[in-house]
């Protein structure tokens, strides 16, 4: 018997890899975020053609993830509670509770209760990304895990990255015949949480299908890549943002708070792409 179970672990995991203690799946995260020109979009000196014809030139963007969290939901991907759409009475949901808008703090699953979802999702481990990522030169960074990358039997649905901040500094032309704005202006997009906050200043939500179980073997690679275009910009009417005393214009002014809050918007709609390789490669 105990040759026949041997050969049915051969067959199955590739040898039988993990072993008693051992989680179902241990990860090795990576994480990869960038500032991408689209060659459709490519314009002469560096700039982007947007949609509204205006033409964005970027020349530095840094972006600080405080964490990206690996959710599973009681029912895997199909789930009835979805973390990054918030229900109605709630503003968002990170870190495995929700903000109500009285101001409490709700646990997915009590969220999940209140839908008639059943078991609701989960943070199954959280990837701290560290120092700044430099968008337009991008790295592949390994991250550890928190608690420990070995995970339980589950099957994680989503990757959720929780940005600290995002700086965006370049120049700003438009390409009509007659020009909306008379010169090149430079611009500074500057997201950082409000004083005394925490709150993330955006947060990107992606799928993730990554099966921790007994029948895939452990070693599981999880690399994770989030790109961000000059589709970006498309949103925004550079005629209507003031600029400041020295001819920049800084969209998190409060003169430019719409500008801004649409920026945050069509960030928020941007999903990092995951993927997942059991055993060695």
């Amino acid at each position: 018997m105990n040759r026949a179970l041997l050969f049915l672990c051969g067959l199955t995991l590739g040898g039988c890899a993990w072993e008693p203690g051992q989680g179902f799946a241990v990860v090795e995260p990576t994480v990869r975020a960038a500032y991408e020109p689209l060659p459709e979009r490519a314009a002469e000196n560096g700039y982007q053609r947007l949609s509204s014809d205006y033409q964005v030139r970027v020349d530095s963007a840094a972006m600080r993830v405080s964490d990206i969290e690996l959710i599973a939901s009681a029912g895997g991907s199909g789930g009835g509670f979805d973390p990054a759409n918030p229900p109605p009475g709630y503003s968002l949901c990170h870190g495995g509770h929700c903000h109500r808008d009285d101001g409490a703090l709700i646990p997915y699953e009590q969220v999940a209760a209140e839908m008639g979802g059943g078991g609701g999702s989960r943070t199954v481990v959280t990837l701290p990304v560290g120092e700044p990522l430099n968008l337009l030169t991008p790295e592949t960074r390994a991250v550890g895990c928190e608690p420990e990358c070995a995970l339980p039997q589950t099957q994680v649905s989503q990757g959720r990255w929780g940005v600290e901040s995002l700086r965006f500094e370049g120049t700003v032309r438009d390409s009509r015949a007659t020009p909306r704005i008379p010169d090149e202006r430079r611009f500074i997009l500057d997201l950082a949480p409000a004083a005394g906050s925490d709150e993330p200043v955006v947060v990107f939500s992606g799928t993730v299908d990554l099966a921790s179980d007994r029948s895939h073997p452990p070693e599981t690679k999880l690399d994770l890549n989030l790109v961000l275009t000059a589709a970006l910009f498309d949103v925004v009417d550079w005629s209507t943002l003031t600029q400041d005393s020295d001819g920049v214009v800084t969209i998190n002014a409060t003169t430019n708070a719409a500008a801004r809050a649409a920026l945050v918007e069509r960030l928020a709609s941007v999903s990092p792409e995951a993927e997942v390789t059991h055993g060695s490669r």
